[in-house]
């Protein structure tokens, strides 16, 4: 090693406590100092001897405790002689004790054409009388080389300007690659060359994307991990991972995972699309005043409905007037508290209350009744007569002309579907069956839909796609950015013009509200699309209790970390509620199960009509479709007599009743 310092040097490891760090984060999995780690991790000083950067990629370096001087350790470690430099003989390293030998003071470098006198270090050809200095030495031979933590080797710089795809981000680049000689690859762009081991996304994308914690750089990411997680999305463009050896930045303690160049680019596709150049900023794609009336989902909770936005008002002005409703009995209008009897005619009644597991569905919506003004039933004689209704369901219009999806025809509304067995039926839009009011063409046996559907609006904006208008289409083969589930066939959906790709299912737009109240938490549970902050652990749902997917939307508490999956959070008196779908919307959203069915050519007993449980066994039909699986009753919509075991599905029941 040559040297020319007057003290002794210590070699220093920039990557030393780094090492250490992780080291004690695995054995101790303890919260560590961030901010003090990224601060480390951007060191930089001039090197005293050729005047270029120290940095974190040069990883070792030499520094003196007595005077501040510091040097590269490839400047520090100077070799004798350099053989690829003269092109013909090697150039020896000549010091201060050759100078005199020389008898000149002056020399001039021939590479740099830049003089020099005594006391400066060079190397020198005898046969050619060649002279280098020593930062023009460096610069040919050691400053193109840098160390990497994602290879086991050091990485040289390839001299060439090339334009080539990037192996550690995946995209082609056009510039300076470096790569291993020993492995013959891998070729890493230097923009992703000098990527930080941590970074703050915020940082990188002047604040429009953020995490508390700072993001790992990753050098793979294995397809065994990619599963264990739900195979996640990029945070940033919501695109998958497609190759595993790709570098991503993650935070493993929120679940966190992002392409390399979405987290480090103010410039990438995806910020064309959703920032203004520059800027960091979101871009709304329509003007407030141009739609003073758009609908804004989700709903806040359960009890919310588009028919309560359209019909339902203060001040008691309506578009619409109050109709004569179809029901057997009397039905009286109720503005006040329905918990004590009013008149005589009225029976006290409860409001909807999942944390008491008190259910009361509008028969005609099918949402839950939280608050008057409602219509009861005040039959005298019949005492388990439940109809009640909202009284902006009320409103509802006897018939729609020129709805969307049956332009052809008058649809008629009937408060039960006709020609459908107990009045349950399949919507042709929502395609979720259905007991509730209804809208159906009576030219058209096969087109019904319910009462919800019937008013889609043109337009909408939703929280799973902030700042951007979604738009009714009538489109197929769409990819639903909620349920996950791709449409096969034609149907409507709420789609972005501007991105192209973002399609919502109009039952997971409408049905789904951002805030729901479940007996497994006494707190309000919050919609979230994305795993939450600070949950290392697994995600299992209180319900079902079975392992949530947290790349779909689910709801969460945060004071008590409990999670519910979204089709389970309607269920109230039903202690088993399955997640079939691991998303989406709960199958059973718009029935109200209840009621009895009478025919002794089915069962001598009255039957009630439920949601089947493991209890319920299997289905007593003699020629029921699933009679081969255990069961086979559970989460269906059944049949049942409370005086025997009797059950049977509903689709059996109604083929026994014909």
């Amino acid at each position: 090693m040559i040297t020319e310092h007057e003290h002794p040097l210590n070699l220093i490891d920039l990557w030393s406590e780094q090492l250490q760090h992780e080291k004690e984060r695995e054995e101790e999995d303890e919260e560590s100092n961030e901010d003090e780690f990224l601060t480390k991790q951007d060191f930089k000083c001039l090197c005293s001897r050729c005047e270029e950067e120290i940095n974190w990629f040069h990883r070792y370096y030499y520094t003196c405790c007595q005077c501040g001087y510091s040097i590269h350790n490839f400047c520090e470690e100077l070799p004798e002689k350099y053989k690829d430099i003269c092109h013909v003989h090697p150039v020896y390293f000549l010091g201060e004790r050759n100078y005199e030998e020389r008898n000149y003071d002056q020399w001039i470098c021939n590479i740099c054409r830049c003089s020099y006198g005594p006391g400066d270090l060079y190397y020198h050809c005898p046969q050619c009388d060649f002279d280098v200095d020593v930062k023009c030495a460096i610069k040919r031979q050691q400053k193109n080389i840098i160390y990497h933590p994602s290879h086991e080797h050091p990485l040289v710089r390839i001299p060439k300007k090339l334009l080539y795809e990037c192996d550690a981000c995946g995209m082609e680049h056009k510039g300076v690659f470096y790569h291993c000689p020993q492995c013959i690859g891998p070729f890493i762009h230097s923009h992703c060359a000098f990527q930080p081991k941590k970074l703050r996304i915020q940082h990188y994308t002047n604040d429009f994307f953020s995490h508390i914690h700072p993001l790992d750089l990753s050098y793979t990411f294995p397809k065994e991990e990619q599963e264990s997680k739900f195979y996640p999305l990029c945070r940033v463009c919501r695109q998958a991972f497609s190759k595993e050896y790709l570098w991503i930045y993650k935070c493993e303690k929120c679940r966190y995972y992002t392409h390399l160049n979405c987290a480090t680019s103010r410039n990438e596709p995806f910020m064309s699309i959703l920032t203004s150049p520059g800027t960091g900023k979101i871009i709304k794609n329509y003007e407030d005043a141009e739609h003073p009336n758009l609908l804004r989902l989700p709903f806040p909770d359960p009890s919310f409905s588009l028919l309560k936005h359209l019909f339902f008002k203060k001040d008691g002005s309506s578009a619409y007037k109050t109709r004569d409703i179809s029901h057997q009995h009397p039905l009286t209008l109720v503005d006040g508290d329905i918990t004590t009897p009013t008149s005589s005619r009225i029976k006290p009644i409860s409001y909807h209350d999942p944390m008491k597991r008190i259910q009361l569905l509008c028969d005609g919506c099918v949402r839950p009744i939280t608050s008057w003004p409602i219509y009861v039933c005040a039959n005298e004689e019949e005492e388990h007569c439940n109809f009640v209704l909202h009284e902006w369901c009320s409103r509802l219009p006897a018939e729609l002309i020129d709805h969307p999806a049956h332009q052809q025809h008058t649809l008629i509304l009937h408060s039960k579907a006709p020609r459908q067995f107990f009045g349950v039926f399949s919507c042709n839009i929502c395609s979720l069956p259905c007991n509730g009011f209804v809208y159906c063409c009576m030219e058209c046996v096969d087109f019904i839909i319910d009462v919800e559907c019937a008013f889609l609006p043109k337009e909408i904006t939703h929280t799973s796609h902030p700042n951007h208008v979604l738009s009714r289409v009538y489109q197929s083969g769409f990819l639903c950015r909620i349920c996950k589930y791709t449409e096969s066939g034609n149907n409507f959906s709420f789609s972005c013009h501007t991105c192209n790709d973002f399609h919502l299912h109009t039952k997971c737009a409408l049905f789904i509200p951002e805030t729901t109240m479940n007996k497994c938490d006494k707190h309000p549970m919050k919609l979230s699309y994305f795993p939450i902050e600070n949950h290392k652990s697994d995600y299992f749902c209180e319900v079902c209790e079975r392992e949530l997917n947290p790349e779909r939307p689910f709801y969460h508490c945060r004071d008590c970390m409990q999670s519910i999956h979204t089709t389970c959070a309607p269920s109230i008196l039903q202690y088993e509620t399955y997640d079939r779908y691991s998303g989406g919307v709960y199958k059973f959203v718009n029935v109200k199960f209840g009621g009895t069915y009478n025919n002794i050519e089915v069962h001598p007993h009255p039957l009630s009509f439920v949601q089947g449980i493991e209890d319920d066994g299997e289905c007593a039909s003699n020629d029921c479709y699933y009679r081969y699986q255990p069961y086979n009753l559970q989460y269906s919509m059944i049949f049942k007599c409370l005086d025997c075991k009797f059950a049977v599905h509903y689709e059996c029941c109604e083929r026994m009743s014909s």
